[in-house]
């Protein structure tokens, strides 16, 4: 399988046209049709870590819930020669194969809340997303982005299966006062993912726009020259993990940093619910104090400023209307569509 997406991963690279590269399974979906201590063995016999196949290989996951749960009138194993499981199976593996993809960064679900058809719209729209590619009115824009206040961390005990991660974001100078432009470092176990992000106003600047490319060690080392004194280095501990078809990733702020970011735990997910549907699907056993969608008191580019907020220049204010809205995200590589 490998080998396989390497050919085509080559063939992709000498393209001289921008090229899309989509995969019906990924590596990491084979570790859910084996044990735990098989596939441990595996990865150790071949030098393989979760971060470079899971996360550097692929810039995007999708993971389309299978029929059998959430539509279970519709799964069925007639006209299907690789399906033979039933639907407790079924079920049973589509939630092993989503738990396969915990951690990735930018990792979407794709439930069975709505019709088949505006389900298939919701994937596309995602992929558009991620890619940059401008959809107007042609989908309906289903999800935006959500953050939340946690009071405290419950014990690892409380979590549905999780997956940590060290992150380390570092803020770089500027071309303008309302371009933000920030290196980010993601890894488990020594192995690392970078990526240099650059959020700007598109042309009407009516809405930031995220342009995100994925950078070998060199280049970020490289890019590091480029760090704003103005702002403190974060450091983070990131949880991930699904729970109600519902991916969420849980950032504890650590030190060194401005006291202003001591004990701060932020969730953050991507949905369209709101009101008492969203409550359905949140984590019941957080103590979640509020939603801090928008809010400039919780933004990143704000909580690492070394300036006192009453006295900076810098401080970032959201644009009226525009707070939780799903920003567009430019990657250049492959991205694998996970399904069922």
């Amino acid at each position: 399988m490998i080998q396989i997406e390497n050919t085509y991963f080559e063939l992709g690279q000498s393209s001289l046209r921008d090229c899309l590269i989509i995969c019906d399974r990924g590596v990491m979906d084979a570790s859910a049709y084996i044990s735990k201590e098989k596939w441990e063995k595996m990865m150790s016999a071949n030098n393989w870590n979760p971060i470079e196949l899971r996360d550097n290989r692929y810039h995007q996951i999708l993971h389309l819930v299978s029929a059998a749960n959430g539509a279970e009138d519709f799964y069925t194993t007639e006209d299907h020669a690789c399906r033979s499981e039933g639907v407790d199976m079924a079920r049973d593996l589509d939630y092993k194969s989503a738990a396969a993809w915990v951690g990735h960064p930018y990792f979407d679900v794709i439930d069975n809340s709505t019709n088949f058809e505006t389900k298939m719209n919701r994937l596309i729209e995602a992929v558009c997303q991620k890619v940059g590619i401008d959809i107007g009115d042609r989908l309906l824009a289903t999800s935006r982005k959500l953050k939340f206040l946690v009071a405290t961390l419950p014990a690892d005990s409380e979590f549905p299966p999780f997956q940590d991660f060290d992150v380390v974001h570092h803020y770089l100078q500027s071309s303008g006062p309302k371009v933000q432009a920030r290196l980010r470092k993601r890894g488990q176990k020594n192995h690392w993912s970078y990526i240099h992000t650059i959020r700007r106003p598109n042309v009407h600047g009516q809405s930031r726009i995220e342009v995100k490319t994925q950078l070998t060690h060199r280049d970020y080392m490289n890019l590091l020259a480029q760090r704003d004194d103005a702002h403190f280095t974060i450091y983070k501990r990131r949880r991930c993990f699904l729970i109600n078809n519902q991916y969420f990733q849980l950032d504890i702020y650590r030190e060194p940093s401005h006291p202003r970011c001591k004990g701060l735990i932020l969730l953050e997910t991507y949905s369209s619910h709101s009101g008492d549907a969203l409550k359905n699907y949140m984590p019941k056993f957080l103590n979640i104090v509020k939603e801090v969608t928008g809010d400039p008191a919780y933004s990143m580019f704000n909580l690492s400023l070394r300036e006192d907020w009453s006295t900076t220049k810098k401080f970032w204010h959201p644009m009226p209307g525009k707070e939780g809205s799903k920003t567009s995200e430019t990657k250049t590589g492959d991205i694998v569509v996970d399904s069922d």
